[in-house]
């Protein structure tokens, strides 16, 4: 077998081995050694862990005759033990910018986002209890329990990145974890065009209804970019109003200047101090909000949103996962249905109507591309049935650019828009 197809990408044509390549190959090296050699070092002292991983370094670059000083040889044992003792594989990952998000199905099996796509990653942990140890050295510092009696929990990162961690006997193949990555760097509404996410049509119409104080709805499934969108939406946003925004794990990056966030917390080891996004919603509303921006409406707090939407809070923004805009406006009455309310489906439909104004509908496409696949006004009920109007859409034919349904809206607030009606 030749240095090549040892070490993969992790050595130059030259001879010379690459530090990140190497240091990948070295890393699946080094748990290989740990595992034939039949000792927990895990649980040993950093000394012992430390030295064993310096000899089977210099041993593996002895081997091969790799063009590699000895400081060099030395700085790649002490990352390797960082790894190992701290994060482990995901340590190089989650300094990847280009990696966005991270899902570890056991300790062998580790997939990775780029550019919208999964891919299989040839890292990999020892055993179910090295990935067990990691998702502990991240809930730690969290104060988040994760054992038999919580075996589920999401947390977020200093950084601001969600984590989804859940563990056996709940996840049957090992433990699992999933961290969905912080932008460091905000997008902004020209990378939305630009990505042809929208148009430029639809970014006025989305100006022109931030201004206009309506209350929008953001649908879509999981990764299509639905926080993305609502943190550029509120880039547009008076910078004199007041924002309350409410959230089971804080992710919002609001570009505005006056933000006050609120984040739920689950109860404790004896079941006590749990404080829900209701509770938050109706303490928000007491705290001179101009606008209120949740981060999703999941379950009881449906009733709370709408109510606020509905008493003098325009301009409320929020989540829902549907896979429609209309089905978002089925998934609202299905909520308020599993909470156990008993409100008249004429009632709420009229209520629902009242609360919304835009629905804006998100997919993400099979090359991995996120976009807008529709914006829905909310015009009224008649006979019972909602009445809408698609202002956009995206061009199934091509799966690329926008058709206006639309020349019009329909409802007051929006037909006051000048943008909408020079261009219809």
């Amino acid at each position: 077998m030749t240095k090549e197809q040892l070490f993969g990408s992790g050595l130059h044509k030259d001879g010379r081995a690459d530090h990140d390549g190497l240091k990948m190959v070295l890393h699946r090296h080094i748990i290989d050694a740990i595992e034939e050699s039949g000792k927990n070092l895990l649980e040993d002292s950093r000394h012992a862990l430390s030295q064993f991983v310096t000899d089977r370094v210099a041993e593996y670059v002895s081997r091969l005759h790799l063009a590699i000083s000895r400081y060099e040889m030395e700085r790649l044992a002490e990352e390797i033990v960082d790894e190992l003792t701290g994060f482990g594989p995901l340590e190089v990952l989650l300094r990847d910018s280009a990696v966005t998000e991270i899902l570890v199905n056991g300790p062998h099996h580790v997939f990775v986002e780029r550019d919208g796509l999964l891919s299989h990653s040839d890292l990999r942990f020892i055993d179910d209890h090295h990935v067990e140890r990691v998702m502990q050295r991240i809930l730690a510092p969290l104060g988040r329990r994760l054992d038999e009696s919580s075996p589920m929990v999401d947390a977020r990162l200093p950084d601001g990145s969600r984590v989804n961690a859940i563990i056996p006997p709940i996840a049957l193949d090992g433990p699992c974890l999933s961290i969905r990555k912080f932008r460091k760097d905000m997008l902004k509404s020209s990378d939305l065009v630009a990505m042809q996410t929208i148009d430029q049509s639809i970014y006025e119409f989305f100006q022109e209804s931030v201004g206009k104080r309506c209350n929008i709805l953001i649908s879509g499934g999981t990764g299509t970019g639905k926080t993305t969108l609502l943190n550029i939406l509120s880039q547009l946003i008076n910078p004199h109003e007041r924002l309350v925004t409410i959230e089971d794990v804080a992710e919002l990056q609001l570009g505005h200047p006056h933000v006050v966030r609120l984040e739920t917390r689950p109860p404790n080891s004896e079941g006590h101090g749990e404080v829900k996004s209701s509770d938050l919603i109706r303490n928000a509303l007491r705290m001179r909000p101009d606008r209120i921006i949740l981060g999703e409406i999941r379950g009881v707090e449906v009733l709370d949103v709408l109510t606020a939407m509905n008493t003098g809070h325009d301009g409320s923004m929020s989540i829902v996962h549907a896979n429609t805009a209309q089905d978002a406006l089925l998934r609202l009455e299905t909520l308020v249905g599993l909470i156990g309310r008993t409100v008249a489906e004429k009632t709420l439909r009229q209520m629902i109507c009242a609360a919304l104004d835009v629905i804006i509908q998100l997919t993400r496409m099979s090359d991995g591309r996120r976009c807008v696949s529709e914006v829905l006004e909310v015009v009224g009920v008649r006979d019972d049935v909602y009445v809408t109007n698609t202002l956009f859409r995206l061009d199934k034919r091509t799966g690329f650019g926008f058709v206006r349904e639309a020349l019009n809206p329909a409802s007051d607030k929006l037909r006051r828009d000048p943008i909408l009606n020079a261009n219809g």
